[in-house]
């Protein structure tokens, strides 16, 4: 038995009257938030695909993030697993947003894509 929120995360697309609609957009995982000396692994800096200034981050505080990746085991069913995130600040002026999730990204994240979920809605 699957829940709602992991079959949800591991669906891409769902059917609404005959067409496909996308729950999610796509962004890119640019790395931690760092200084010059030090970096922060529980805060990832996240670009959101289409987002270009700072006004436009503010539709995506507090939106859901998903990580999904492939594992070597197969654990309840499935061999994808799902790190959970949400959308915390903006960072520059660049539509970049910084993000924490439940456990730290591991390292082999970085570069790699996240699922920016259009929930919770805040309108």
């Amino acid at each position: 038995v699957v829940s709602k929120k992991e079959a949800l995360c591991c669906s891409e697309i769902v059917k609404m009257g005959g067409e496909t609609v996308r729950l999610y957009v796509k962004g890119q995982i640019l790395g931690y938030k760092r200084s010059k000396a030090n970096q922060q692994n529980h805060t990832a800096l996240i670009k959101i695909d289409g987002v270009v200034s700072k006004k436009e981050t503010d539709f995506y505080a507090g939106k859901r993030l998903a990580y999904i990746y492939k594992a070597k085991t197969l654990k309840k069913g499935t061999f994808f697993r799902c790190i959970w995130g949400k959308v915390m600040r903006p960072h520059g002026n660049t539509g970049t947003v910084k993000a924490k999730f439940r456990s730290n990204l591991p390292p082999i994240s970085l570069g790699g894509s996240v699922r920016v979920m259009m929930y919770p809605s805040r309108v």
